[in-house]
């Protein structure tokens, strides 16, 4: 990144992104949510300076897992679109796996709304709404 940025910018970006991760996760572990990972995208706006481009921190860009639920080696529950990445692992198109080439497979209407449930439950762990 650094010979594609600059060593400056790249060393910004990277304090920004630190910055931001743990800020959201001291703050999620209040609530018994633990963010896994994140990613962020950032650019520069028309005056050159250093900007979040992109949503952050949400179920499609990080993953959330209940802190009670966490054990070291395991793979815990989590609020996010893991649930929907397993479904598409296990998913067929004309009753071959699915290759990850469009067209993609339906999703039932049970895994929509047991993504968007996970989703919600995040929100409600989080804000308290």
């Amino acid at each position: 990144m650094s010979e594609i940025i600059g060593a400056e910018m790249a060393e910004k970006v990277r304090a920004l992104a630190l910055k931001l991760y743990k800020t959201a996760a001291d703050y999620a572990l209040t609530k018994g949510i633990i963010i896994a990972d994140t990613k962020f995208e950032f650019g520069l706006d028309e005056h050159g300076t250093l900007t979040v481009m992109d949503e952050v921190l949400t179920p499609d860009s990080s993953r959330f897992w209940p802190a009670e639920g966490y054990v070291e080696g395991r793979n815990p529950p989590s609020y996010d679109k893991q649930f929907l990445r397993d479904w598409l692992e296990q998913a067929t198109v004309n009753g071959q796996p699915w290759d990850k080439t469009a067209p993609s497979p339906a999703l039932p209407q049970e895994v929509i709304e047991k993504t968007a449930a996970k989703y919600e439950e995040a929100l409600t762990r989080l804000t308290g709404a």
